[in-house]
């Protein structure tokens, strides 16, 4: 029986999403928890893995459920298992022919950044920090250059694995909410540290080094090294992927953040 979780967690404390040597990651400790309720190992595969820091308010996972275990036990039972930081939301059978990473369509994404010349306390390590003024006019006008079809090239980090740099990019926005500003990102699928490099080619702008108008120069030279440097993974959260109506999963638009920042 093949199950499809949805996960949410904070990566403050994590080494990202991926397994690895030495443990730490979110997928071990979500393996681990889920080896103690089916009583052997079982191998996971997520919508789209998230680097060190990173936090996920819908991670999509799917397994091969091994032993026959109610749908609940798949949530409450791998609760009680993990650690502070990490929990599943909600498990759900699906048919052999779903993939979590291969089946969706669309991944959405949000930046939360603190803009007070103080740095974060009760928010630290939930919310990157910029210590100037930033100009949310100029910030909009540059972002709504960024939907469509383009190479983001000049916005995808070097160790990227992504066979190409050409993706749809269906939605991105900046708004203000108080000292807050909430940047949104949907695409077909996302490079390596893209939104990341998205948002701090904003900040740049907002700040009055670069006009709006620099977004189309880098789409147009593909160079990497012509953008801002790479903001901090602190206030990155992936709000999950979109999936056909068929598979009738849970609409990750459904989570914390758009009761809080709305």
């Amino acid at each position: 029986m093949r199950v499809a979780l949805g996960v949410e967690y904070c990566g403050t404390n994590f080494r990202g999403w991926q397994s690895q040597a030495g443990g730490g990651t979110v997928q071990d400790a979500l393996e681990v928890a889920l080896a103690a309720i089916a009583g052997q190992r079982v191998g996971t595969l997520c919508a789209g893995r998230t680097d060190a820091g990173v936090h996920a308010t819908q991670q999509v996972v799917h397994f091969d459920a091994p032993v026959d275990r109610p749908l609940s036990a798949w949530v409450r039972g791998v609760n009680s298992h993990l650690p502070e930081g990490v929990a599943v939301r909600w498990a759900q059978q699906v048919g052999d022919e779903f993939h979590a990473r291969f089946s969706a369509h669309g991944r959405r994404y949000r930046y939360l950044l603190l803009n007070r010349p103080q740095r974060p306390g009760l928010w630290q390590g939930r919310v990157g920090w910029f210590h100037l003024p930033l100009d949310l006019s100029a910030m909009q006008q540059a972002s709504a250059r960024l939907p469509g079809e383009h190479d983001f090239s000049a916005f995808r980090a070097a160790e990227c694995q992504a066979k190409s740099p050409i993706k749809l990019m269906t939605h991105a926005s900046v708004r203000q909410c108080g000292a807050m500003f909430v940047f949104d990102f949907a695409a077909s699928a996302f490079l390596h540290h893209m939104v990341r490099n998205l948002v701090g080619t904003l900040v740049y702008i907002g700040k009055g080094a670069q006009a709006p108008g620099w977004v189309d120069e880098l789409l147009q030279m593909k160079d990497r090294t012509l953008a801002a440097p790479t903001f901090s993974p602190d206030g990155l959260y992936f709000r999950g992927p979109a999936y056909e109506p068929h598979w009738g999963l849970p609409d990750p638009a459904d989570d914390v953040l758009d009761g809080l920042l709305t």
